[in-house]
C-alpha cells in the first residue's frame, strides 16, 4: 500500500472535530479496519499522528470557509524482513559483492566451458520481499477506510432536538 490521502470540508467547528480526533479510542473507532491504533503525536487543534501494527498516518485540521477541512493520510508501515540482504554498495563502488550472492551469467559459463577468458561474476541480488499482511480473509482498502472515516466524522452523532 502506498500513501493514501482523503480530504473533505466538514460543516463542524475545529474544536468539535478536535475533541473527537484527539481521543485515541474515538479515533480508533473511525479507523477500526486498520486494527488497534495509538496516537504518537499531537499538535494542539491542528494535527494528530497515529500508528498501528501495519498502517500509520496523520489527521490535519484546517479552517475553511463555513467549516473545517479534514485531511486524512494512511501509509503502510514497512515491516523489517529478516531475510533482507545487506544494502548494495553505491554504483561505481569497488566494494566486493556480498558473499554467496555472485552468480555467473550464461555466456560466462559458456566461455568457461569452452576454455575462453572468464569475465568477473556479476552480483545478482534479489530485492527484499516486504509484505504487509492484512488480517486473514480480507485486504485493507485504505482509500475506502479514509472515505468512510470522513463520512462518519461529517455526520451528526447526536440529535439534540429529537423527540424521544
Amino acid at each position: 500500500m502506498t500513501e493514501h490521502e482523503a480530504s473533505r470540508t466538514l460543516v463542524k467547528s475545529p474544536p468539535e472535530l478536535w475533541a473527537e480526533l484527539s481521543d485515541e479510542s474515538s479515533l480508533g473507532r473511525h479507523f477500526d479496519q486498520f486494527g488497534e491504533i495509538s496516537i504518537t503525536r499531537l499538535e494542539p487543534e491542528t494535527a494528530v499522528a497515529w500508528e498501528g501494527e501495519r498502517v500509520s498516518g496523520t489527521v490535519r485540521l484546517e479552517p475553511s470557509g463555513w467549516g473545517t477541512k479534514v485531511i486524512l493520510t494512511a501509509r503502510a508501515v514497512r515491516a523489517v524482513d529478516a531475510r533482507a540482504p545487506e544494502p548494495l554498495p553505491p554504483v561505481g563502488s569497488t566494494a566486493a559483492p556480498p558473499a554467496g550472492q555472485a552468480k555467473q551469467g550464461f555466456f560466462a559459463r559458456l566461455l568457461g566451458f569452452l576454455g575462453g577468458p572468464r569475465p568477473e561474476p556479476v552480483a545478482m541480488v534479489e530485492p527484499p520481499v516486504v509484505a504487509v499482511e492484512p488480517p486473514v480473509g480480507h485486504p485493507i482498502d485504505a482509500a475506502g477506510v479514509l472515505a468512510a472515516a470522513l463520512d462518519s466524522l461529517g455526520q451528526a452523532h447526536h440529535r439534540p432536538f429529537s423527540r424521544g
